[in-house]
């Protein structure tokens, strides 16, 4: 399967990935990035904190992004390029993220594409937004 090419993308055409973030989710990004940081695993830690409990690495929710580009705009045989992310709130334990990008401008030359990206919670608060490029794949 392979996603579609710089030929087949138009501006204005999105794409989205829903997931909720789990404690298990945030255990395993910690273990696998080794980002041991207690405002994420520790909940005594974190009760002292801004935030009042754990939250999610921001990061994880980043890579949601990476989810709605690989398998689905572009797709499959896109290589990431880049990422701008601004971090806006934080995630926490139990909520549930809706990564979105939408295509704003074809490189053609450069087998580039840019995409406005955003994670956005189930209370629509934006958590993260940015900027993304894409090189999709070049034939099917």
């Amino acid at each position: 399967m392979i996603g579609k090419t710089i030929k087949e993308l138009k501006v204005g055409e999105s794409a989205e990935f829903t997931k909720t973030i789990s404690e298990s989710d945030v255990y395993l990004y910690a273990g696998v990035t080794g980002d041991l940081n207690p405002a994420h695993i520790n909940e005594e830690y974190a009760k002292n904190t801004f935030f009042k409990t754990r939250i999610a690495h921001g990061l994880l929710s980043a890579g949601l992004i990476s989810t709605v580009l690989g398998n689905e705009l572009p797709g499959p045989g896109s290589v990431y390029i880049r990422q701008e992310l601004n971090f806006l709130a934080p995630v926490h334990i139990g909520d549930t993220v809706t990564a979105q990008a939408e295509v704003i401008e074809i490189l053609s030359e450069e087998n580039r594409v840019k995409l406005k990206t955003a994670c956005i919670n189930q209370n629509g608060v934006t958590v993260l937004d940015g900027e993304a490029v894409v090189s999709p794949p070049k034939s099917k």
